[in-house]
């Protein structure tokens, strides 16, 4: 399979769990999402070891100080992830929420409503935190999200990944939303 196929099988079984997570009760979205802060604390030592990968490869090639700090995963940055993941549990659905209605002069009420939007494509720099707080907020919105994060954290944010689609499938929800 080339490339192209990949890509598109993947957003294949995004748009289909984003379907799924459209109508999901806001109770099992912040089940999903207490479960990843939950399986990232307990995974600690795991993502530490796969961010030495990205580290060391960062190294060799001559990556400036700052950009490795960014890349860098440590028990306090898991945590935040974690912290933040339980943050946006927290925040009210934003499904269904009614933001403005009107009547127009023939009677008729209008409003604006807020909707999933389907399948969230994000492209991000070499920050693996972006991984889990991009995953929770399209979860939380009820949208599946295709990742592609920087070559430089690929160890480390294949290993979020993993954690989070797990969690997501823990609680009854499909892994292909993340």
């Amino acid at each position: 399979m080339n490339l192209r196929e990949q890509i598109e099988a993947q957003a294949g079984k995004a748009k289909e769990a984003a379907s799924v997570l459209a109508n999901t009760p806001t109770d099992l979205k912040n089940n999903a999402l207490l479960a990843m802060a939950g399986r990232i604390e307990s995974e600690t030592a795991f993502l530490i070891a796969e961010n030495k990968s990205d580290l060391s490869a960062g190294q060799e090639k001559g990556l400036a100080a700052p950009l490795l700090d960014r890349l860098t995963l440590n028990e306090k940055r898991i945590g935040d992830m974690a912290a933040g993941l339980r943050e946006v549990a927290a925040l009210p659905d934003p499904v269904g929420e009614i933001l403005k209605m009107n009547r127009l002069p023939n009677g008729l009420q209008v409003g604006k409503m807020r909707v999933p939007i389907g399948v969230i494509g994000i492209v991000y720099e070499s920050r693996p935190n972006v991984t889990a707080d991009t995953a929770a907020l399209c979860i939380k919105s009820g949208n599946s999200v295709v990742l592609r994060g920087g070559s430089e954290a690929i160890f480390s944010n294949r290993a979020i990944a993993r954690l989070l689609r797990a969690s997501c499938e823990s609680v009854g929800l499909p892994p292909d939303g993340v």
